[in-house]
């Protein structure tokens, strides 16, 4: 079911099933880098679900690197086609980052292991990571997903702002919660008592009053 994914979730594909869903988008057809991909083993990523997109396959996607047009690629693959791959902690990423982040990387690893959050990888560095493609720029973000078990440690995005402040990068990113749907930590942490924030999932966004977000209430 495609339900047993989430948002951010990376899953290998098995090849056939790859070369399935090419052969019907001829829109792909001599895109860089998309026809090998599973076979590389690279993975994708599952994506929100476009509005009216059917519910039964998982919708996936892949960002091709800047010098390849950065092009965004999305696709639904049969459920029993995907295996979820285990997440990358950020911490696991530091050879592949640029010199200048390195010591960041290593700042919320400690954030992380104090408020018992392991920060894991979306965006450019989790790619070039992956890949081993270039995907990072002077001007990339690095983003990172804080998967919590309930309430939001106190002190959680305080300490994310902070390391941010002497940061050469944005920390761009999302509190990911329980039940799998994400909210953007700045947003969050700046939202005034009885605000809401968006909290979005694999089928739909919604505004949550932020005070129950934080107190990790079913969203």
């Amino acid at each position: 079911m495609a339900d047993a994914f989430r948002r951010h979730d990376l899953l290998d594909v098995e090849p056939g099933a790859w070369e399935a869903a090419l052969a019907s988008r001829t829109d792909l057809d001599g895109a860089p880098q998309v026809a090998d991909w599973v076979r590389r083993g690279f993975p994708v990523i599952v994506r929100r679900r476009h509005p009216g997109e059917a519910a039964g396959p998982v919708p996936v996607g892949l960002p091709l690197p800047p010098a390849d047009g950065k092009r965004r690629i999305g696709l639904a693959l049969p459920p029993g086609s995907v295996q979820a791959r285990a997440p990358v902690a950020a911490a696991r990423a530091v050879a592949a980052a640029p010199e200048a982040w390195r010591p960041v990387l290593e700042d919320l690893d400690g954030l992380g292991r104090r408020h018992g959050v392991v920060p894991h990888l979306f965006g450019g560095l989790l790619w070039q990571h992956l890949t081993g493609l270039a995907y990072l720029s002077a001007t990339s973000d690095l983003d990172l997903l804080w998967p919590v078990s309930g309430a939001v440690p106190p002190g959680l995005l305080d300490g994310i702002a902070a390391i941010e402040a002497g940061a050469p990068m944005r920390l761009d990113g999302e509190i990911l919660l329980p039940d799998g749907s994400g909210v953007n930590w700045r947003e969050l942490r700046a939202a005034e008592p009885g605000a809401s924030v968006l909290v979005k999932g694999i089928d739909r966004a919604a505004l949550r009053p932020a005070d129950a977000v934080l107190a990790g209430g079913a969203v």
